[in-house]
């Protein structure tokens, strides 16, 4: 089985214009630079299916739906905001992404790809009624619901943007057949304000809902070590099927819109990670989307190219450099390798509790508000 890339032209329309952090040119640019380090040779690259309006009904409301082909500002549906704007072809646009994320996630379920990706993907805050975020349409909860209807029991969702992605865990809230895991940067710093450790999911899907609210600042070390100290046993606990991940690239240090401080040497070394654990847990059945990054350069071009490249079984080490003609057209604004000369390591929190750091209060909050009801033990170790 291959690993397969679904993207085409169709997928680069999802922008809200130039002077918007979702501008023009964020998934060409990713794309681009995988080309030119050959990372596309080791995937199945396959043209978008046309967008199906009926996909996107799997999930949004008809009255949403037909505000947002109207294209004019609706207070009701927060279309016409400054986070949100009026651009034209929005719903095509977004019906298209929410598409390309169905198709990868037919072709891991049907058998045919091991793992697929729609980088274009990853709009996780948009809500049944609502924009929100810069998303419009939520692509990965419409992927989700048709794998709910297609009849698998178990789906985990990881989550790994420096926003909270509350839009997927509002929408699978009551659900069982759904486990959403989100690590992010604390509420109380970052929109979109939730995502706090005891939103552990509603009284009829108790412990469907897992969220590690990380301090402003947390940089490598800190965010791997949370990731370690809750994702892995959450998942074991509940056995997925199939493992769905958002790989949101605005952690990364040089990153406008966020305080967490990642490099992209310990975005990809992450990312290597979720892969292993899709292979351990769900016999590699793994679907993976984009989301968001407004670092063009340093963060979403590497960080992606390093995702694909995980995907791809080819990973990209961080000593590559960066081809010269890709660089060109950015002068010293472009990087020159494929790291940021950080090592990515990190101290397990299995060697010991540090009562005065900040992230292992985070961790031992969610630990303790969500392991009891998945049949976990909250104390480290």
């Amino acid at each position: 089985m291959t690993a397969r890339l679904v993207h085409g032209e169709a997928l680069t329309g999802y922008d809200f214009g130039p002077t918007h952090p979702m501008g023009q040119g964020r998934v060409r640019l990713a794309v681009s630079l995988a080309e030119a380090l050959g990372v596309l040779d080791g995937l199945e690259v396959v043209d978008p299916d046309p967008a199906d309006d009926e996909l996107v009904r799997l999930v949004h409301e008809d009255a949403y739906i037909e505000a947002v082909r109207r294209q004019e500002p609706d207070p009701r549906f927060g279309i016409g905001t400054s986070d949100n704007p009026v651009t034209p072809g929005m719903h095509e646009a977004a019906a298209q992404v929410c598409t390309a994320t169905v198709q990868a996630c037919r072709s891991v379920w049907s058998g045919e790809s091991r793992v697929a990706v729609n980088i274009s993907g990853g709009l996780h805050h948009a809500m049944p009624a609502a924009t929100s975020g810069f998303c419009v349409y939520n692509d990965i909860a419409v992927g989700i619901r048709w794998l709910r209807e297609q009849g698998v029991r178990r789906i985990a969702y990881v989550d790994l943007d420096a926003h909270h992605g509350d839009g997927v865990q509002e929408i699978f809230y009551d659900d069982p057949g759904v486990l959403t895991i989100s690590l992010h940067e604390s509420p109380a710093t970052l929109f979109p304000g939730t995502g706090w450790p005891t939103e552990t999911g509603s009284i009829v899907a108790p412990g469907s809902a897992v969220n590690v609210a990380l301090p402003a600042g947390t940089g490598d070390a800190g965010w791997r070590r949370a990731f370690e100290a809750v994702v892995p046993e959450v998942l074991r606990a509940y056995q997925p099927e199939i493992l769905i991940s958002q790989h949101g690239c605005d952690a990364h240090r040089t990153d406008p819109l966020t305080d967490l401080r990642l490099s992209v040497d310990g975005m990809a070394a992450a990312y290597a990670r979720v892969r292993e654990l899709a292979e351990e847990l769900t016999d590699g059945r793994w679907v993976v989307v984009g989301g968001g990054g407004y670092s063009p350069l340093h963060g979403v071009a590497r960080a992606w190219t390093h995702l694909l490249g995980v995907v791809a079984g080819r990973p990209v080490p961080a000593s590559t450099p960066i081809p010269e003609d890709w660089r060109e057209p950015y002068g010293d604004a472009a990087p020159a390798t494929m790291g940021d000369g950080a090592d990515g390591s990190f101290v397990p929190l299995a060697d010991g509790v540090d009562p005065e750091s900040a992230v292992d209060h985070a961790i031992l909050a969610t630990r303790r508000a969500v392991f009891p009801e998945l049949g976990l033990d909250p104390e480290p170790y």
